[in-house]
């Protein structure tokens, strides 16, 4: 049930909040924030709240204006992790211009409308989210170093499973944010972790995976660890992947069910001939193709080096989901998520056979990845076109550092380690 403005205020009240954050993510992913006393949250409501756009990357070249964020009541949540007296609140926000027209560059929006389209045409879209990081040693300074929190692997347990307890009070305080984490547990890498959620709707079940990470890292910061979502932070252990499902039903009839369903096939075809193009999205840093290229040595669909769509988009045993293995917590997850449906739902609109694997094999770098985007016309189509455009500039434009500088690995480190 939708809450309303009213319902927002009133809960602030009753729960003695203090300061609201209004919470938005920038084209790349990166969470941003302005903190207001809750005695603003009505004209907030009302009129929004203005920030330079200009300051925010890939915002500015899409607008000559300030932006307002506009609260979505929805998305209330207590934060508990801070003081239990002039408590901390968080609400996502939607984007605005000062005229009032909608911001091209509001992901929250662009998967909106994916999922919108889809609506329209009679289907129900659920979407779960498999999230691995690594929990890493911080130093004095508390910043992040590359020592693993312990070296246990796949499900192992404690003691040599050491991120146990962090896992634990993440897990608790996601649900106290009334938010519902379905599993956890220690990943094959040392010191890396995974975090899944129960099938939700599309915007909803994003939202959750953008509250993993604020809670994951304030987690790990109070337990003396730094958390990172980059998709290959250890150079010879396994990379970190965000697995993204889609279950779709139509009239009550769930599509992915197991039973043969042209229009299941259609979906899974149309995903899969898109992956190529979208990987620049999907795995948006250098070192994502590291860990592409870790997953076709470690048999999920090697081909001449590299990952085939087929392996990387599949239904699992369970039947009612379709699960996209390929993109890495770097991404941006709301256009993430925005894309797959749109890719879905062109193949089911074209009645695509089921797929065959005769598409392109995966990009084997973010150059090649920026390659095949640009010669597709998908990209464009998928996303507001001054978008993609931004976002492709500015992907070309990191390319060419990492393409140049000394030692690649140490780069990316260093640009990305203590903000992914």
């Amino acid at each position: 049930m939708a809450i309303t403005t009213a319902e927002a205020m009133q809960f602030v009240e009753e729960h003695d909040v203090k300061f609201v954050r209004l919470t938005f993510c920038d084209l790349f992913g990166i969470q941003k924030n302005i903190a207001i006393l809750s005695s603003q949250l009505e004209r907030a409501f009302l009129r929004g709240v203005p920030f330079d756009a200009a300051a925010i990357p890939g915002f500015g070249e899409l607008t000559g204006t300030d932006l307002l964020l506009f609260p979505d009541p929805d998305t209330l949540a207590l934060l508990p992790w801070r003081p239990a007296q002039g408590r901390v609140a968080r609400l996502y926000c939607h984007l605005r211009s000062p005229a009032g027209e909608d911001f091209a560059g509001d992901s929250r929006r662009v998967l909106a409308q994916a999922a919108g389209a889809l609506r329209d045409r009679g289907y129900w879209v659920r979407m779960g989210v498999q999230c691995e990081f690594y929990l890493f040693a911080a130093d004095e300074a508390g910043r992040p170093t590359l020592t693993p929190h312990d070296r246990a692997g796949y499900l192992d347990v404690a003691p040599a499973d050491r991120g146990e307890n962090v896992r634990r009070e993440v897990c608790l305080t996601l649900e106290e944010m009334g938010i519902a984490p379905e599993s956890s547990r220690h990943q094959r890498g040392p010191g890396q972790n995974e975090i899944d959620f129960c099938p939700d709707a599309p915007l909803t079940a994003i939202d959750h995976c953008l509250s993993l990470r604020m809670v994951v890292k304030a987690i790990a910061t109070r337990s003396g660890l730094y958390a990172s979502f980059l998709p290959k932070p250890l150079a010879e252990e396994c990379g970190s992947g965000l697995c993204l499902s889609i279950a779709l039903s139509r009239q009550g009839r769930d599509l992915f069910g197991g039973a043969p369903c042209p229009e299941a096939d259609a979906f899974l075809a149309g995903v899969a001939r898109r992956l190529p193009e979208l990987s620049v999205l999907l795995d948006p840093l250098p070192g994502s193709y590291r860990r592409l290229d870790g997953l076709a040595a470690g048999g999920a669909g090697r081909e001449g080096g590299r990952c085939q769509p087929l392996r990387m988009v599949r239904l699992p045993g369970e039947p009612g989901r379709l699960e996209v293995r390929s993109p890495d917590p770097a991404c941006n997850p709301y256009l993430a998520a925005a894309l797959l449906l749109a890719a879905g739902l062109e193949g089911m609109e074209e009645g695509l056979p089921p797929f065959s694997g005769q598409a392109p094999r995966l990009p084997g770098s973010l150059g090649e990845a920026l390659e095949l985007a640009r010669a597709g016309d998908f990209l464009p189509r998928a996303l507001p076109p001054a978008v993609a455009e931004v976002f492709l500039a500015h992907k070309a434009r990191q390319w060419e550092e990492y393409r140049h500088a000394q030692n690649q690995q140490h780069w990316e480190l260093e640009r990305f380690l203590g903000v992914v």
